[in-house]
């Protein structure tokens, strides 16, 4: 069958679960990935066919796609802020809200960054792109990571050697720590954020696949990371020390309002580019 052809079927049949658009974006990154064909390959050559080995790949993916599971998963990797990353089921997949966080890190401190060394801690790293990115993009900067997941750090630093940058990265439960072992410049954390309450909202390709561990909260303690990790902040900076975070959306006056009864300064309270409340940075 010529891949033009198999093209049309393959889209008709994710229509029940994806809208067409995302059906030929998932088409067209396999094709990729397992064919290294772009969409203008296919344009200028429609003779262009599959073999009956190909066949059996395709069929698979296609069958995993109708469970929605992610396609990030199923290619094993996934771009971040113009970095490859692999990602499996022990990490959540990036988003481009979380690219948003990077770049207000970066344009903040690239200037400083130039003139000397700062220690940057990411705290909850899951596969790294926060820390890794920070790291290729701050090249001064001295960069860690902490996860509770033994899995996900292990994910972390096959992703920080395939960056060809170095990150230290620590299996570390940070409710546990009483303390950090050192100070730092900068603190950033994408903790888990979502509430029980709000699973309704979310999709079957992430509720079922992606690591409940990185997503979720007790309703009665929603912002209990935010918290824990401000305080050992409070300990561990070093002057005009800056704290950075990703939030829940629905929290945004709430994270402010812890920030400000710890005593932090400069709070900012961002929207990301689907106009929700979705990060935050403060000072000591």
């Amino acid at each position: 069958m010529k891949i033009k052809q198999y093209r049309t079927q393959f889209i008709k049949e994710l229509s029940a679960f994806y809208d067409a658009y995302e059906a030929e974006s998932f088409f067209y990154l396999i094709l990729e990935d397992k064919h290294q064909l772009r969409q203008i390959d296919l344009a200028l050559n429609h003779e262009l066919t599959f073999s009956e080995s190909d066949f059996v790949i395709w069929d698979s993916l296609l069958a995993q796609l109708k469970k929605e599971v992610p396609i990030q998963y199923l290619l094993g990797k996934t771009n971040f802020y113009g970095l490859d990353f692999e990602v499996n089921e022990n990490v959540l997949i990036p988003r481009p809200e979380t690219e948003e966080l990077v770049e207000w890190i970066i344009n903040e401190n690239a200037a400083s960054n130039k003139s000397k060394k700062i220690k940057i801690l990411d705290i909850g790293t899951g596969s790294g792109c926060i820390a890794i990115s920070l790291a290729k993009n701050l090249p001064n900067a001295e960069v860690y990571g902490f996860d509770v997941s033994k899995k996900a750090i292990e994910t972390a630093k096959r992703n920080a050697i395939n960056n060809k940058v170095d990150v230290t990265f620590l299996f570390q439960d940070v409710l546990a720590l009483e303390e950090l072992r050192c100070n730092f410049d900068i603190i950033v954390s994408n903790p888990p954020y979502v509430r029980n309450l709000e699973k309704v909202e979310i999709k079957k390709n992430v509720l079922d696949y992606e690591p409940h561990l990185a997503l979720f909260v007790d309703d009665n303690d929603a912002l209990i990371f935010y918290r824990k990790i401000a305080e050992l902040a409070k300990k561990n900076f070093i002057e005009n020390g800056q704290l950075y975070f990703e939030i829940n959306q629905y929290l945004g006056q709430e994270t402010r309002d812890l920030l400000e009864n710890m005593d932090f300064k400069n709070i900012e309270l961002r929207k990301d580019i689907y106009d929700n409340d979705r990060m935050i940075s403060c000072k000591v």
